[in-house]
């Protein structure tokens, strides 16, 4: 499960950065709110741990925007403001739950589960697309039962498709995803690995789409819109 924790206090964010990942959480941590979006796109996560007084735009803004956007990303906020009325802003602005500082550790990790359960379809670890499985955890892939063979980007790259189903997933989304930190990653390294990946699908019924200008989009044979 990935996480988007937006928190700008430099003591604060690193040690819930470093907690939720001791959690088994893979956890990114940016600190300002008008970072938001742009790392979503970069980053697509399965839930947010949202500060709400932030620099560049506070935490309820951002989150306006991001509904405004039409991102359903389940967010979680947490912040020292715990009057009633700032409760109501946070849940009527989109939030999902709202936990106000100080807090102890373990009813943190308990709301993240109880968001994970909530919305299962931001966490599967196993992803399911026509009669395609591919396991996260057991790093395995299955089309009717049969395993396929795939190297660990196109694996990679297919959990990021697979993830996004029928929607576009940018050329630079597919380069943080696939990159490891190399600087020296193109948009040919990623033409390539999608040309591999086609040839795996062939005999699937599903489809690797070019959205020209844009970037990819996994689809069925006979799927004709993209969303």
């Amino acid at each position: 499960m990935r996480l988007l924790l937006i928190e700008d206090d430099h003591v604060l964010g690193p040690a819930l950065q470093d907690f939720l990942q001791a959690q088994g959480y893979e956890t990114q941590l940016i600190a300002r709110g008008d970072q938001l979006l742009s790392q979503l796109e970069r980053y697509p996560a399965d839930l947010l741990l949202l500060d709400l007084n932030l620099p560049g735009k506070s935490g309820l803004e951002a989150l306006r925007e991001l509904r405004a956007a039409g991102h359903d990303v389940p967010v979680l906020i947490l912040t020292a403001r715990d009057a009633l009325e700032d409760r109501v802003a946070g849940l009527d602005a989109g939030a999902d739950d709202y936990v106000t500082k100080p807090f102890e550790l373990a009813e943190l990790a308990a709301r993240v589960r109880v968001l994970a359960r909530r919305y299962p379809g931001h966490n599967q670890q196993v992803l399911e697309v026509g009669e395609l499985c591919l396991d996260i955890i057991n790093k395995e892939l299955l089309y009717a039962g049969q395993r396929l063979a795939v190297s660990v980007r196109e694996f990679a790259l297919l959990q990021l498709l697979m993830q996004r189903a029928g929607k576009v997933v940018t050329k630079q989304q597919i380069i943080e995803f696939l990159s490891d930190g190399q600087a020296d990653f193109s948009d040919n390294a990623v033409e390539v690995y999608v040309y591999r990946l086609r040839k795996r699908l062939e005999h699937t019924g599903l489809v690797i789409q070019t959205v020209r200008g844009f970037g990819y989009a996994l689809e069925a044979n006979n799927h004709e819109k993209i969303h």
